[in-house]
């Protein structure tokens, strides 16, 4: 039994571990989308964070739970400075001026080639991420966001997303909710940037771009945006199913794609939906 558990961690370790950073992903765009913000900056703030730790420990030595604070810092900090002009816009607007920040983060990386290496991207991270440093930051990340849920913030959120204008004349400060919400995101998305990138040995731009964005949605609206469970269950699935469906080659991304689209059509709360489980199970 130990040795095939040895075997087994041996041959999927990487993946198992990056079902484990897919969720932070996915629980950092819960958490504008519990705000009513579709904000696509995500792969951005991976991005900051995969490369802001990366060079602190290769050049610099840093230890790595220092290179974690950093690679978390640095996105929220950003995400401050352009929250300030971008959260006044909502909507598909908002999701284009998000979407074109990436892409600027993504274009400042390709052209510092001195700093980032360029298109060739960072080679020989030293792989620091272990298992339980994941499984941590997931436990926590889910427990912060279960408090926040049902505390005063999170019946905030609530409120804003519902009808922004109405949580105005509650009284409640729509737009420093709102930047709350960007800014611990942001920082949700640079830590899983920074285990990724101490997990692969190597990060390019082209990780961080308008196709990972993509992918980052997908898990949350794929598994549901109303319940923490939602965005892990979608993490799992969109990890796991090119991997499942490897058998197919040449049809692999057709099948892919085609359950993705399923499943939203036919499951369009997502498919960890609590009301239509208390239904299912008459509670």
């Amino acid at each position: 039994m130990t040795d095939a558990l040895a075997n087994f961690w041996s041959v999927y370790s990487n993946l198992v571990l990056t079902l484990g950073t897919n969720a932070l992903l996915a629980l950092s765009i819960y958490l504008t989308l519990s705000c009513g913000m579709l904000a696509m900056a995500n792969a951005a703030f991976m991005g900051l964070g995969a490369y802001t730790s990366a060079l602190l420990t290769l050049n610099a030595g840093t230890p790595f739970a220092l290179s974690i604070v950093a690679g978390m810092a640095l996105p929220a900090m950003v995400a401050w400075a352009i929250g300030k002009p971008t959260l006044r816009l909502s909507g598909v607007y908002l999701a284009m001026a998000t979407l074109a920040f990436g892409e600027v983060v993504r274009i400042a990386i390709l052209n510092a080639d001195g700093l980032t290496g360029g298109a060739l991207g960072l080679n020989g991270i030293p792989q620091l991420t272990q298992w339980w440093q994941v499984v941590l930051a997931l436990v926590l990340a889910l427990f912060v966001l279960a408090r926040l849920r049902r505390s005063k913030a999170g019946r905030a959120f609530e409120a804003i997303k519902e009808d922004e204008t109405a949580a105005g004349l509650m009284g409640i400060d729509v737009g420093a909710h709102k930047m709350g919400a960007f800014v611990l995101g942001a920082a949700l998305a640079g830590l899983a940037g920074t285990l990724n990138a101490h997990l692969t040995f190597f990060i390019g731009p082209n990780e961080f771009g308008f196709d990972r964005g993509v992918d980052i949605l997908t898990m949350t609206i794929l598994g549901g945006i109303h319940s923490l469970a939602g965005p892990v269950l979608g993490a799992c699935i969109v990890t796991l199913l090119p991997e499942l469906l490897s058998g197919l080659r040449d049809y692999r991304l057709m099948a892919n794609g085609l359950i993705l689209v399923l499943i939203v059509l036919f499951l369009p709360r997502g498919l960890w939906d609590p009301a239509r489980l208390r239904r299912l199970f008459g509670r």
